[in-house]
């Protein structure tokens, strides 16, 4: 079986890797970025037309697949052994991407961390997380922030 963490760089997405490599049995790991493709932005977002660069869904493509390596690579350091880092296009929402992926991969385990960048946008849309929790037919992780220092 697969364990398919969710990573878009943000330090939940850091910390669930993190969490996964301390806690889980070592099983092959899919380190996962979702990335918008130029045609999804301008379907969500149609005034940003004007605005968008010729080559941004190269630049896009290119900021996710190192995003993902990058993931890898800090799953590897942390203690995870077998990791592949994979960057997906979305087609629709980043959480169905995500769910889709762990269905083609018939992932064990879904890790996610609880808020990624999207940050302000998913307090109005609802968080990919929650999405993956409720629509994955598969057991999902959500590593919650390390606690906070308090004074």
């Amino acid at each position: 079986m697969t364990i398919l963490v969710a990573y878009d760089g943000s330090a939940d997405a850091r910390t669930a890797i993190e969490f996964a490599a301390k806690h889980l049995a070592a099983e092959p790991t899919v380190v996962l970025t979702v990335w918008e493709p130029l045609l999804v932005q301008l379907r969500k977002h149609p005034l940003a037309a004007g605005v968008l660069a010729p080559d941004a869904e190269d630049e896009a493509r290119a900021q996710a697949e190192a995003s993902a390596r990058e993931g890898a690579e800090l799953a590897l350091a942390s203690g995870i052994a077998d990791v592949t880092p994979r960057a997906v296009a979305d087609n629709e929402s980043v959480w169905k991407t995500i769910v889709d992926v762990a269905d083609e991969l018939d992932a064990s385990l879904v890790v996610t961390g609880t808020r990624g960048l999207a940050g302000v946008r998913s307090v109005l849309l609802g968080s990919v997380s929650n999405h993956v929790l409720h629509h994955a037919h598969r057991p999902t992780l959500i590593v919650p922030p390390p606690a906070r220092a308090t004074r």
